[in-house]
């Protein structure tokens, strides 16, 4: 078998990709969607139909332009997550509005709304995963969204603070960033590489993993942002991770014996201190951090910008 086969045989795999080609040929259990990899798919002429939806949608709301503008986004996020959906067999993450990242009650609303826009689709709230980014807000969010059977996927995660929380509000997943930890680390020290066994991000999921089945946490971890195939074959084992189809393609492509490095069973030996963080003590082991505080910071900006950039292109349509 090769390396793409046989990590699936311990890890689910997740497609980080909105092109529905990919996801057929690759196979995933799930699919991740945000607002870049939505833009770049609206540029093929074979999604310009889910475009035109979304738009006539938001046009018969009779709302002003910009209310429009909000109600096709929406829309559209929502058109690509179900198209998904009769792809895999599971579930699609549909983000929320990075601009909201640090409005709890705004993330709940947007929240509410996309799960009432799939639902109105016929689609159960539970093949959606809700994207929030790993704010203090964005966690209380998720944990009464958690409440209402709205599960969640907590993403621009770089600290064990933000996983903790995570964890202890109940969020169904998340998705720690590897490749962007990675990045961070590579410039702090001057090099172009490091190797998989030491690369920071690889290393962070490993704690958080541990951390994660020490306790008996639910919460599912996700390893995500990829640099190269390095990175995920060290996180064989992992609960999920999700690949863009470049390194999807590289791993198909590669033989050899794939090793699990990560094992629940091996966690609970493991000589681990339980942390419980308030508000308070999360914005200071946060802050601890100097990376997660700059690579959160960053995520934000360009998810924001990635959202403006789809906003621009719909706004021409309009």
């Amino acid at each position: 078998m090769n390396l793409l086969e046989q990590l699936k045989q311990m890890t689910e795999v997740v497609a980080d990709t909105g092109d529905f080609e990919t996801i057929r040929q690759y196979r995933p259990i799930d699919a991740t969607t945000n607002p870049s990899l939505i833009y770049a798919a609206t540029q093929k002429p074979e999604y310009v139909h889910l475009i035109e939806n979304a738009i006539s949608f938001g046009k018969k709301s009779g709302k002003s332009r910009q209310e429009q503008l909000t109600i096709i986004m929406d829309r559209l996020s929502v058109n690509f997550g179900v198209a998904i959906l009769k792809i895999v067999p599971r579930r699609v993450s549909t983000e929320v509005d990075a601009r909201l990242s640090f409005d709890m009650e705004g993330s709940i609303e947007k929240a509410r709304r996309l799960i009432g826009l799939y639902e109105e689709q016929g689609i159960s709230r539970e093949k959606i995963l809700i994207k929030l980014a790993s704010t203090w807000e964005g966690i209380m969010a998720g944990r009464e969204l958690e409440k209402e059977g709205i599960h969640c996927n907590l993403t621009l995660l770089f600290s064990m603070a933000q996983a903790i929380s995570c964890a202890e509000a109940g969020v169904q997943l998340i998705s720690p960033f590897v490749g962007r930890i990675l990045d961070w680390h590579k410039k702090q020290r001057g090099v172009d590489h490091i190797p998989g066994h030491e690369d920071p991000g690889v290393l962070s999921v490993h704690k958080i993993f541990n951390y994660y089945k020490k306790f008996g946490y639910r919460t599912e971890v996700m390893g995500a942002s990829f640099r190269n195939t390095e990175e995920i074959i060290n996180l064989a084992g992992c609960d999920l991770l999700t690949i863009s189809p470049q390194l999807l393609g590289e791993l198909e492509s590669q033989e050899g014996e794939l090793v699990r490095k990560l094992d629940a069973r091996l966690s609970a030996d493991m000589e681990i201190e339980q942390v419980h963080l308030d508000r308070k003590s999360f914005l200071w082991m946060h802050n601890e951090d100097p990376m997660a505080v700059e690579k959160l910071s960053e995520g934000i900006r360009r998810f924001t910008e990635d959202i403006i950039k789809l906003e621009r292109f719909i706004g021409r349509q309009l």
